[in-house]
């Protein structure tokens, strides 16, 4: 199916009474934002993608780590007394270097609390640099210019894996035209300390004593998992792979691969899959913005949605071509009938409704409705 392109202009074909259908310039209708991102890709075939990028390996994952940890030096901008845990880490450690202070005289603006995390990766051994990010848990206004004191990161089980520590990064520090300069326009509570965190615990695991490797589906599909296992067999030459569900497949090592696993995972990660996508409608009404896969079609259908009247009615018989493809009258009049006949692709009405200048919020609503009557054969998915 031909697809005009979202800068170009919609010309119609002719109605009954033999006027043309108008033409409008997209740039003025709100509908266009929506365009641009479904038509580059209506109707073209899913391109073939290497397995790494469509599967992951079982058991290489990344690790949440996170801790607890004090900025200190800060300018006036730390907690105040409204935060006590900031005050109870400042005495315990005091405490630990000896210095004992009493907890009720201790007053200090130059030091927050805040929440350390971490992504610890996979294979990464001890004393290598991760990077760690801090945002402030108290009523600091400003973590800038502070410096992170030793901070253990921990993960799920409770053991230490990292340990965190140096001066903070917030970003390009920047005061608003004519203002206070204190006033920062970035988000001064959060910040980012680069290869901040050095790794003191290793994750154990290790692929050269596997067996059998699984491989884990990022978009679950059993016509995707049905070609994988098709091109692993097909790679190794022999029925090694075995589908266990839409998601996952169990590649069992060849004697050959017996000790280079590291090569066999390279050998499959770099396999060419066409993947197969269910065809699905994404709406965000936060945003209005209305996302379409291909293989969208609809069932016969009548919409009556405020000013519009859209026709699209198809030549049976005829073999689909650039311009002949369906024919199509959208006409600006009150309350008048939307009209969709079988077999018609959402393609052609979006392109219908456009030429009216539908706005995206009408389309989600019609889109909605046809969901709702059965008429679209097609997920439709809000988020």
């Amino acid at each position: 199916m031909h697809v005009a392109h979202p800068l170009q202009t919609y010309t119609g074909t002719a109605n009954k009474n033999g006027t043309k259908a108008m033409n409008r310039n997209l740039h003025r209708h709100t509908i266009l934002p929506l365009l641009l991102a479904l038509l580059l890709c209506w109707g073209q075939t899913a391109e073939a993608t290497r397995l790494k990028d469509l599967a992951s390996v079982k058991g290489v994952r990344d690790n949440q780590l996170v801790g607890y940890g004090l900025v200190v030096g800060l300018d006036g901008t730390g907690d105040g007394n409204k935060s006590p845990f900031t005050s109870q880490a400042l005495v315990n450690m005091l405490e630990n270097m000896g210095v004992h202070v009493n907890p009720q005289e201790l007053k200090v603006k130059n030091v927050a609390g805040v929440l350390v995390t971490a992504k610890l990766p996979a294979f990464v051994k001890t004393g290598q640099k991760i990077d760690i990010n801090l945002s402030s848990l108290g009523d600091a206004s400003s973590l800038a210019g502070g410096t992170l004191i030793a901070t253990p990161l921990k993960g799920l089980d409770g053991k230490i894996y990292a340990m965190g520590q140096g001066p903070v990064s917030i970003g390009g520090l920047e005061p608003r035209r004519g203002g206070d300069r204190n006033t920062q326009r970035n988000h001064v509570t959060v910040a980012r300390i680069p290869d901040g965190a050095t790794v003191e615990r290793e994750v154990p695991f290790s692929l050269l004593t596997k067996k059998e490797l699984s491989i884990h589906l990022n978009n679950p599909d059993f016509t995707t998992m049905s070609r994988v296992v098709e091109a692993v067999d097909e790679l190794l030459a022999g029925p090694f792979a075995k589908a266990k569900d839409s998601a996952t497949v169990t590649i069992t090592v060849p004697p050959e691969f017996e000790g280079n696993q590291i090569g066999l995972l390279a050998a499959l990660e770099n396999i060419v899959i066409t993947p197969d996508n269910q065809a699905r409608i994404i709406i965000d009404e936060r945003t209005g913005t209305v996302v379409m896969g291909e293989n969208i079609t609809i069932d016969e259908v009548a919409v009556a949605h405020g000013n519009l009247s859209v026709q699209v009615n198809p030549m049976p018989g005829q073999a689909p071509s650039r311009e002949e493809n369906a024919n199509i009258t959208a006409r600006d009049r009150e309350n008048l009938l939307v009209r969709l006949e079988s077999g018609v692709t959402l393609g052609e009405v979006v392109r219908a409704l456009n030429s009216v200048g539908v706005t995206t919020r009408d389309l989600i609503a019609i889109f909605q409705s046809m969901k709702a009557s059965g008429a679209i054969k097609a997920e439709l998915q809000i988020i």
